[in-house]
This record gives C-alpha cells, structure tokens and sequence, in this order.
C-alpha cells in the first residue's frame, strides 16, 4: 500500500506532490482533533459519574471544559478536513491534467511507427479513462486511506493512556483489519490489469464503429458490428461487476473485524470494572471509544483496493512517458538554404525493409514528384525527410546539415505538409486555418483563405470564419477540406512544401480550384509531391520513380518517357484511363 502512495507521489510533479505532503500534515492535525472528543467525553463523565456514584459536587467548570474541548475538536476538525480535501483534489486533479498535456507533449517525438503498431484505444484510453480514474481515485483513496489510518492510529495512543490494556485490544484488531485489507487488495490486483485492458479495447472498438460507420452502413455490416461492439461493452461490465464481487467479502469481514474489536473493548472494559481494576468513568469512556475506533478506518479500508488503480494508471502513463524518442535535443538553427539530400538512406518497419539506400538531392525552390507503384516506400520517404522518422542508415540533411542536428520545433518550422486525408479540429474554421500560426489576425486568416480559393465557400456557411465544424470536417466536402488545409499551410509559411496525393480524392469541380490554390502554397517554394496525375507531375523540375524502396528512375517527362520504363507505362495507363467515357 505504502509502495503505491510513494509511486503516485513521485508522478506528482513538485507543486503537487507537495499539496499531498501538505494535506498529510493537515491531516495529523485532523485526527488530533478528532481524538480530542475521547478528551471531552472523558472529562464530561468523570464530572457525571463522580457526582452521581461517588457523591462528590458537580463543578460546572466541567461543563465549559468538556463543551470547549468538543467545540476546538469540532470547529479545528472541519477547517483541517476542508484544507485537506481541498488540497488533495487539487493535487489529484491538476496532476492528471498536466500528466495529460506531458503525454500529448511525449507523443509529439515519437517515431511514427509507434502509431502505427499501438492502438488508438490504447492511447485515448491512457489519456481519458485512465488518467480520469487516477485522478477521481487519489483524491479520494490516498484522503480516505491515509485519513483513516492517521485517526485510528491517534485513539489507539488515546487508549493506551487510558488503559494499556483496552489499547493493546484496539491494537490487535487494527493489526487483525490490515491483515485482511492485504488479502483485499491481492484479491483485485489481477482484475484491476484486466479491467484497464478492457477500456481500452472498448474504447478502440468504439473508435472503430464511429470512424467505419460509412462501410458498416454501406456493406450492411451494422449487425456484425454492432455485435462486436456489444461484446467489448459486456466484457468490460462483467469485469467491473467482477472487481466489485472480489472486494465485497473482504470489505464485509473487515467490518466484522471492526465491530468485533469494538465488542471486545466493551467486553473488555466492563469486565475490569467488575474486577475492580479499572473505574466506572475510565469505563464508561471506553465504552465510548469502542464505536469511535474504526469509523475512519472501516471507511479508508474499503478505498485501499481502489490503490491498485492508481498503481496500474501511473504505470501505464509512465509507460508511455518512459518510450524513446527521437533525439529532439538538436540546436535551433535557422537554415539558409533549403537544399534536401538524402545519401544512402534505409528503413525498415518490422524487419521489412522500406526504404533501401536512397540517395536525393532536391534543389532549393525546385519543384520534385514522386511517383510509383502503391507499396514502393513514397510515402515513408517523404516522412524520412522531414524527419518523422529518423533512418536506420544514410543521412538526411537540410542545408547541408544532418537533421538531427536541428531541434525539432526549429526543424518543423522549415516544412510544412498537405495530406491526402485532411484532418480538421472542432473549432471554427479561422482557428482551424491559423494552426501554423495561432496569433495570426483575422485579416491574414482570410487573406490566407482567398489564395487558397475557400474564401468564397467559407463566406457562404451560416457564422462565417467563424463557423464551427466538426470534428475531422465532416461536415465540409473532400475538396473544401483540402483547400482549407492549403489556407493552413500557406499561413504558416514554410520553405518547404510536401504534397501527399493532395489531389487525389477531388471531384472535377473542386479541382481546378484546387490546383490554383496548391499553385498559390508552392510559388517560391521548395516542393516535394506525391501524385499519380499527369498534370501534376508533368511540369515538375524532378520526378522520381520509387519501387520497392529504390529509385529505379529519375528524371524530367520528357526522359522518362523515352526510357519506356515504370514511369512511361504509368503515363500510358493514365492516358488510358482518361480516354475512358461512360
């Protein structure tokens, strides 16, 4: 138990680890005045008893006395309760918070092929459910717990100097509580693993329902689908009520502990009465006491089990915290040229080689095409070079300096990126555009937006540019999409332009727009593309053909079409294609 509180202090970052530390020092104070009722009861039936068996006058000093010791233990016992729930929500809560912002932050430089081989619900779940649970569960665990054995602890001295007989009870059945609450949190220990598994997949399953529910609709999968989805939802209610069924006959003997211990002390008690050994008011106090001493305790009891979910939630996020990521401690450097060379690189995912012994230099302010079967490492080439990835072999240097010698965020501010699949936040469509430059004014917003031909569409929707859109865009076009993207990459302004099949899922009419405002992002630039049109590629300084990881041909049109190679007979089935007419 112990081991996990010191855990989960330690993932605390110091502001809030020392909110903990704080609340613990609150809270021996707390039990101080709690015990401090024991002190009033005390003196309140000496003063009663004295009178009533033993005939002595009843002082009313002992009336004030008891009611101002009730009236410190109560008013000193609420104060230090709020401070300490008060500090450690905050502490809880904040850290999760910024546990949440340090992953984001951690996932930034980690090699793309972690996403590639990690589920997406794995990662929402650590960065949700787990995190949320961390949170709602140290506020209330380590209080409870910790507040727990803090009070118990304090009436157990109280009786000791009482009656060290009555103490060493109190003592054996404390020792007897914490024997079962090991076995307790044993019991849970297994199910607990489980039941993180079991958010995750329900959460991936869920992702994958919501983000596929065109296909399912479209290929009548809904009740396959939906079958599955409702298994992960019923496996991880199972475990839930699972975990609940483990603890219950645990957290019941632990109360049987409890009132048996305080029977014990009553038994106890009036059975040195009798005996002679102890007097009626010490007895008639400790009879008292025999309710008071594992309130606090029965109730921190029930909450350690619940310490197993911070020890699996804080190891799960420093999982994810503790991957390698590239080396991102470069310098800042401010390129002079926007020259790329690649000299001899190679890549491999999995053991399968991707890229293998590419050599490239891509001119500044030159425009060079990638063209090439599906499969032949496009893709993963472009990534090479801005460095999404750092390669296995060779070198990839900007300005004739290795990347890795740049620091990441200096290294970004050189490219900037148009994929075939748009992602758009839920923002407005201004926020969306200034995400390369998030203090642009609203003029460079739409001045940015008019280059990328979307000025028009965007002054069309109900708000305007400030026009909310769901998540990912769905409720604008492909083409709207992608135009929108350009307006984002022509706001950040990089030297550096990679086009990834930006124009491939466009209808005709979106195109020409399309193409006018790509002709508007790449005017000066540096520009790498990956396409499969003719037009595309056709006026580009450069196109190089990538098969099975290698250059196999490089070029202008004109070459490679009189080579009659893989790019001659790509020429000729896209001429073919087009001929086609329905």
């Amino acid at each position: 138990m112990f081991e996990t509180l010191v855990k989960f202090f330690k993932f605390c970052d110091k502001e809030n680890r020392n909110k903990f530390y704080g609340s613990i020092i609150v809270g021996v104070f707390n039990s101080l005045f709690m015990a401090l009722r024991i002190g009033a009861v005390a003196v309140m039936l000496r003063g009663v008893i004295g009178n009533t068996v033993e005939g002595n006058p009843f002082d009313k000093k002992t009336i004030w006395t008891s009611l101002i010791i009730m009236i410190i233990s109560v008013i000193g016992g609420v104060i230090t309760r709020k401070v300490t729930a008060m500090w450690q929500c905050e502490g809880g809560y904040r850290t999760c918070a910024r546990k949440r912002i340090e992953i984001a932050e951690h996932l930034r430089y980690l090699p793309m092929g972690y996403f590639n081989s990690n589920s997406l619900g794995e990662i929402t779940s650590v960065t949700t459910n787990t995190m949320e649970s961390v949170g709602d569960v140290a506020t209330r665990a380590v209080m409870m717990v910790f507040q727990g054995l803090l009070d118990t602890t304090l009436i157990i001295v109280m009786l000791l100097f009482f009656d060290w007989r009555i103490g060493l009870i109190g003592l054996a059945g404390f020792g007897v509580f914490e024997f079962v609450n090991i076995f307790m949190r044993l019991a849970v220990k297994n199910i607990s693993s489980k039941k993180y598994k079991d958010d995750a997949d329900e959460i991936g399953k869920i992702l994958e329902y919501i983000q596929g529910i065109g296909e399912v609709k479209a290929y009548n999968l809904a009740g396959k689908r939906s079958k599955e989805l409702n298994y992960v939802i019923e496996k991880r209610k199972k475990t839930l009520i699972k975990m609940e069924m483990h603890c219950i006959p645990f957290s019941n003997i632990q109360s049987l502990v409890a009132k048996l211990t305080g029977v014990a002390i009553l038994l106890a008690s009036i059975g040195f009465y009798f005996a002679g050994s102890m007097n009626l008011a010490d007895c008639s106090t400790m009879l008292v006491c025999s309710f008071m001493l594992f309130t606090a305790l029965e109730s921190g009891g029930n909450y350690s089990a619940l310490l197993r979910i911070i020890d699996i939630g804080v190891t799960k996020a420093n999982t994810i915290l503790s991957l390698p990521t590239m080396d991102i401690e470069g310098k800042d450097i401010q390129p002079e040229e926007r020259t790329i060379q690649a000299d001899k690189i190679s890549f491999a995912y999995d053991q399968k080689k991707i890229i293998d012994g590419i050599s490239l230099k891509i001119p500044e302010k030159t425009i060079t095409a990638i063209v090439g079967p599906s499969g032949g490492g496009k893709t993963t080439f472009c990534h090479l070079l801005a460095r999404f990835w750092d390669v296995d072999s060779g070198t990839v240097k900007l300005d004739d300096k290795d990347v890795k010698n740049y620091s990441m965020d200096s290294l970004m501010k050189n490219y900037s990126f148009v994929f075939q699949n748009v992602y758009l936040f839920h923002d407005t469509i201004a926020n969306n555009i200034r995400f390369g430059n998030p203090q642009a004014p609203v003029e460079k917003v739409i001045e940015a937006a008019k280059k990328a031909c979307c000025h028009d569409f965007i002054s069309r929707l109900p708000e305007g540019y400030d026009t909310i859109i769901g998540e990912g865009g769905a409720s604008l076009s492909g083409g709207e999409r992608q135009r929108i993207s350009i307006a984002r990459a022509i706001m950040k302004d990089s030297p550096v332009i990679i086009l990834d099949e930006a124009t491939a899922n466009v209808d005709p009419e979106n195109e020409r727009d399309l193409m006018n405002a790509i002709k508007e992002l790449t005017k000066e630039k540096t520009v790498i593309m990956i396409a499969h049109r003719l037009k595309t590629v056709r006026n580009a300084d450069q196109i190089v053909v990538i098969d099975k990881g290698r250059i196999v041909e490089k070029g202008s049109h004109n070459e490679l079409v009189s080579r009659g190679g893989i790019y001659s007979r790509f020429i000729d089935s896209r001429k073919e294609a087009v001929s086609w007419k329905i």
